[in-house]
């Protein structure tokens, strides 16, 4: 190294430890996203330096610290700086920290710094992330899983960062057993064009969910890569084109572009079945195809009346067989018309329906069409690009065999759905990743007025408060009905609260007239206990339990409804009509 250079390495030197000393660093925040929701689960911290200067960027203010034997003294800077930002943006979600597992051996590291750091500020230890990364070989002396162990023990989790690019991939992933791995941005760059790199992205969240970790992709730049990267199976993820880094993050992702729309079915909401199971794998047309070749694909697919045309996989209309034979039918058809684009003949009135459309709203939009439209078939798309076509006599089909289906799981007293389609909702939702309630009603002292009063106004009640739900839980939500007095509504709508209070309210209303007027009263009636002894019940009340599962943590439907029961037994310990509203989300572990 010359004089000079010596001398201008020295002052980049002097410049970091004032960056240091005076804590001219900005923490910026990434946003790490659900892909299944749009959620912002966290952000990854990355540190800058000042604006328009030479360690503006990470890399320059790393490498000098590297060269200048400064590295854990910026690191633990960028640390507590970092925390202290995350606290007073009130960030929700995660917090990921960039970590060297080397700073352990080190005299400036303290033990216990980080954890007095986010006690002060009221962080909770498990809302950080300590991302190590796998760039370096730390591991020379066993100090990686050492570090590891030691930030697990203290209640952190832990990521790998940039697997797949380091010394020892899923030998480390094995030994470590990380809360977290991050696929490294090599292999999200143009996944969508190159089949080696879905592979490798394929197989890594495949091991992932075998062993219940969690992957976040990062390096996300293009809708495409985005697209693709949902199909192979990531769940979250990071990138340019979810956010950049900014020191003032929000905690919303713009996701309308790329997130599908969730299903909204109607009132007959337990038909879960959606226009995919209509898809028939048609093959399509371009945009700047001839006629000549449109005839001959017909005859190659006798089977399809019509082709759908396409402009970068998404349809712009449909092709008719029978528009296309009358043309060249004609003397001198196919002489004038062979090699025309297929663009003249285009209907651009196509039926084009998503595949996670319901098959009931997809029956509304087909008998709302005029009835010239009813032959043709249905083009369906996921996310806008083509997935194939589907016929309205299969629809139909489908139609009556979920009625059948649903007739016979409906509760013959009610007419409402039983259990198995109760479940089956519920089971949608979850992963669908919905946002939903369930209150679970149950008449408090049903069967010592049953005994009293007969099963003929037994069954009555019963039907008043089937009829009570199904009017006050209409439009998007879902009645059904457990059985003997119980019942469940899964509420989809934000007014929940409100209309389980006026439920609530309208059968203490309504259960007087079920009383003759000696029992009124009274305040109730005497009739014989479970244990044989003459007791006085009061007046009949209604009980509500009301759970808001959390998706994310809620399997299948078992857990939900064990969550439902528990509020229920809840509501049913007050005196009267009571809604019990439970916090908890999810069972608990073991």
């Amino acid at each position: 190294m010359t004089a000079f250079e010596t001398q201008i390495c020295s002052e980049i030197c002097e410049q970091l430890k004032v960056l240091i000393a005076e804590e001219k660093l900005f923490p910026h925040f990434q946003p790490i996203v659900d892909l299944r929701s749009g959620e912002v689960l966290g952000h990854e911290a990355l540190i800058r330096g000042p604006e328009n200067g030479p360690l503006h960027m990470p890399g320059a203010l790393f490498g000098t610290a590297i060269e200048c034997d400064l590295t854990h003294q910026l690191e633990l800077a960028c640390r507590r700086l970092s925390i202290e930002a995350f606290a007073r943006l009130e960030l929700e979600g995660k917090l990921f920290l960039n970590v060297s597992a080397s700073l352990l051996g080190t005299p400036e590291h303290q033990q216990g710094m980080t954890a007095e750091w986010l006690a002060s500020l009221n962080i909770p230890l498990d809302a950080i992330v300590i991302e190590i990364s796998e760039q370096h070989p730390f591991d020379n002396h066993g100090l990686t899983l050492e570090a590891v162990n030691y930030y697990k023990s203290m209640g952190f989790r832990v990521a790998i960062d940039d697997l797949g690019t380091g010394y020892s991939g899923l030998k480390l992933w094995s030994e470590l057993q990380p809360n977290y791995v991050k696929i490294d941005r090599h292999f999200i760059h143009n996944i969508d064009r190159e089949p080696v790199k879905r592979q490798f992205v394929k197989s890594i969240c495949s091991i992932a969910n075998g062993v219940g970790c969690k992957v976040i992709v990062e390096g996300i730049e293009t809708r495409s890569e985005l697209i693709t990267l949902k199909e192979l199976g990531a769940t979250i993820g990071q990138g340019f084109y979810l956010g950049y880094p900014t020191q003032t993050p929000a905690m919303k992702c713009d996701s309308e572009d790329w997130l599908p729309r969730k299903r909204r079915a109607g009132s007959d909401k337990d038909m879960a079945e959606t226009a995919a199971v209509l898809i028939h794998p048609a093959p399509s047309l371009s945009f700047d195809d001839s006629m000549g070749y449109t005839v001959q694909l017909f005859k190659e697919n006798p089977l399809y009346d019509v082709l759908p045309v396409l402009e970068d996989g998404r349809p712009i209309g449909t092709v008719h067989r029978s528009d296309l034979l009358e043309l060249f039918s004609t003397q001198y058809g196919r002489a004038l018309y062979e090699n025309r684009p297929v663009t003249r003949v285009l209907d651009t009135h196509a039926i084009i329906i998503e595949a996670d459309t319901s098959l009931e709203h997809v029956s509304r939009i087909i008998t709302e069409q005029d009835a010239v439209y009813l032959h043709q078939g249905l083009v369906i798309t996921k996310e806008g690009q083509y997935q194939g076509i589907g016929n309205v006599r299969d629809l139909l089909k489908k139609i009556t065999e979920l009625k059948i289906r649903n007739a016979r799981y409906a509760n013959p007293l009610t007419l409402l759905p039983g259990n198995v389609p109760i479940n089956r909702e519920i089971d949608a939702l979850l992963k669908q990743t919905e946002n939903f309630r369930v209150a679970y009603f149950d008449i408090n002292f049903f069967k010592p007025f049953n005994d009293s009063y007969g099963y003929v106004k037994g069954d009555r009640l019963i039907q008043l408060l089937g009829e009570l739900l199904t009017r006050n839980a209409n439009g998007e939500n879902f009645t059904g009905h457990v059985g003997g007095d119980d019942f469940v509504v899964v509420f989809r709508t934000e007014d929940w609260q409100e209309r389980c209070e006026r439920i609530l309210q309208q059968f203490d209303e309504a259960i007087r007239e079920f009383y003759n007027p000696k029992d009124l009263d009274q305040g109730g009636i005497w009739s014989v206990s479970r244990s044989g002894e003459s007791t006085f019940f009061p007046i009949l009340s209604l009980s509500c339990g009301v759970v808001h599962p959390d998706p994310y943590s809620c399997l299948s439907y078992h857990e939900v409804a064990e969550l439902a029961a528990q509020a229920k037994k809840e509501a049913k310990k007050r005196e009267g009509s009571f809604l019990f509203i439970s916090r908890r989300r999810k069972m608990r572990a073991g």
